[in-house]
């Protein structure tokens, strides 16, 4: 499993990396040539590039190994002494199955299905948003779930910030330096995804008040409408290099994290 595990946070760290390179480029360049900021983005530039077909099927399999790694935390307990918590093994259920949907679009893409893994989060969002509406009740659905993702956005800033993340890190095994550039990425890059999250979950509470489903955004769209705001591409900069921050940071979980 610790194999299994460390090639999952090397793979989440180089997907999240593109993200926040196209984030960058849409920051100043417009229409980040082309791409989106998103998942799907970053496997159709991943695509490109040389050796790309093999590096999408080693990211794939990698992304298994996460969902393998959490799927036994969540059956045998994680590491540390609320390891084999109820809520512990829950939420390892939920990555489990997360990584197994994440890691079976990037196989099926890299299999040569171009509508899997690479579609637009905007529209998948859109589309699953237009469908709840429709439900009895869909409208309180849309938007719990909404707030379900701004709270979870704004814990997972909030742990950041506190450096919640050392817990899991063997820190005696780093230099102080290392300890410290760690530190930097994990504050930088936490904070930036809880932010993410937490903007993306607003604008799901609006699409159930105004009952418009196009008011939902994926990551995206929820990128692109920070580039509106007064200073905006130095804001969604400052966001993008947050998400290159915590694919980085990913990168040091698969040297240094206990599993």
């Amino acid at each position: 499993m610790t194999v299994a595990a460390r090639a999952g946070f090397a793979a989440r760290g180089l997907i999240y990396l593109l993200v926040g390179v196209i984030a960058l480029q849409i920051a100043f360049a417009g229409d980040g040539k082309g791409r989106q900021a998103d998942r799907g983005g970053a496997l159709g530039e991943l695509a490109e590039k040389p050796f790309g077909s093999a590096m999408l099927w080693t990211v794939g399999i990698a992304l298994a190994g996460m969902a393998l790694w959490r799927l036994s935390e969540a059956v045998f307990g994680g590491p540390g002494s609320d390891g084999s918590k109820l809520r512990k093994r829950a939420a390892s259920a939920a990555r489990s199955v997360f990584y197994a949907f994440v890691s079976y679009s990037v196989l099926a893409y890299a299999a040569g299905d171009r509508d899997s893994g690479s579609g637009s989060s905007d529209k998948h969002t859109d589309d699953v948003t237009a469908v709840v509406l429709k439900w009895p009740g869909g409208q309180w659905l849309v938007g719990v779930a909404g707030v379900a993702v701004v709270v979870a956005g704004l814990w997972i800033a909030v742990r950041a910030v506190r450096k919640k993340f050392r817990k899991h890190l063997r820190t005696a095994a780093m230099s102080p330096r290392t300890r410290r550039v760690t530190d930097v990425l994990g504050v930088t890059g936490g904070t930036a995804r809880g932010i993410v999250f937490a903007v993306a979950g607003v604008f799901a509470v609006v699409a159930a008040v105004q009952h418009r489903p196009g008011r939902a955004k994926g990551m995206d769209d929820t990128l692109r409408s920070f580039r509106d705001l007064p200073a905006g591409p130095w804001l969604l900069a400052l966001i993008a290099l947050g998400l290159a921050a915590f694919g980085v940071f990913s990168w040091c979980n698969a040297r240094w994290r206990e599993v």
